[in-house]
């Protein structure tokens, strides 16, 4: 596959810059990477719908929340990290008439968002999509007011390594948030949460497709064993070793989504 497309944004990135954390991967050769990789590759085509559907229509509630804390603002420039099908990138276009440079991984699902966000004859489109991996972005430091990711760090080898790429893109100042699945901490919401996972949602993708039943399958497991390496307060460490600050943690639809924010801090001079 070819390498990403490189950003009007871009500039040269300062050596050293790049997470390279031992354990952290950013090739396709990954087990993890090409799971995620061979699991969206057949879904854009009713992403939208059935990822509302299936959350009972909680997964665009919090894609708004994640953009309001991100606060977009006129004239800035926004990253949103694992775009998938532009939903994030719509709302925040919604929000504030600023422009956005979406990047992800799956080619598939990138055509989706191409789908969505072709101009109008005569307009230039205020979106720039290119494929890419959140591990590598290809952004000079500093490229970006705000940035935005979706479901992303499941999906990664090394999530503090990931944290401080996408910070070291982020100018000093500038919001950071995202949206992950979360497990609910209240007893009988855990409890109904997990039969959902385990039972309701394979037998509801499976009315779907083929393709869906293995999402319905992958997921409870996934976002069980996510937290289990990784719980919410270490995740919060990961933002604030990266030079995040001010970081905020709400729980949504009883801990079923979890949306994170923060600040990349002004005096943040050391190596990301």
């Amino acid at each position: 596959m070819s390498p990403p497309a490189r950003s009007e944004v871009d500039g040269p990135r300062r050596p050293g810059r790049v997470a390279s954390t031992a354990g952290s991967s950013t090739d396709r050769s990954s087990p993890r990477k090409r799971e995620a990789l061979e699991l969206f590759r057949a879904l854009p085509r009713h992403y939208d719908a059935l990822s509302a559907a299936l959350s009972f229509w909680q997964d665009p509630r919090w894609r708004r929340a994640l953009v309001s804390a991100v606060e977009p603002a006129p004239a800035q420039r926004v990253l949103d990290v694992a775009t998938g099908t532009g939903m994030v990138a719509a709302e925040l276009l919604r929000r504030a008439d600023c422009s956005v440079v979406g990047i992800d991984q799956s080619p598939e699902m990138l055509a989706a968002a191409r789908a969505r966000f072709a101009p109008v004859e005569g307009e230039r489109s205020r979106v720039e999509l290119v494929e890419g991996q959140a591990e590598a972005l290809p952004f000079a430091d500093a490229s970006f007011d705000a940035l935005t990711f979706t479901y992303l760090l499941r999906y990664v080898d090394d999530p503090p390594a990931t944290m401080r790429e996408l910070a070291r893109v982020v100018r000093p100042g500038g919001r950071v948030a995202s949206l992950e699945f979360g497990v609910p901490p209240w007893a009988p919401a855990r409890a109904a949460w997990r039969l959902y996972t385990a039972i309701g949602l394979p037998v509801l993708g499976r009315l779907a497709s083929r393709e869906w039943e293995q999402v319905g399958r992958f997921l409870g497991p996934s976002i069980r064993g996510f937290y289990e390496r990784h719980p919410l307060e270490r995740i919060v460490g990961y933002w604030e070793q990266a030079g995040l600050e001010n970081v905020r943690v709400q729980r949504m639809s009883l801990g079923g989504g979890v949306v994170m924010s923060a600040i990349r801090r002004a005096d943040d001079d050391r190596d990301t």
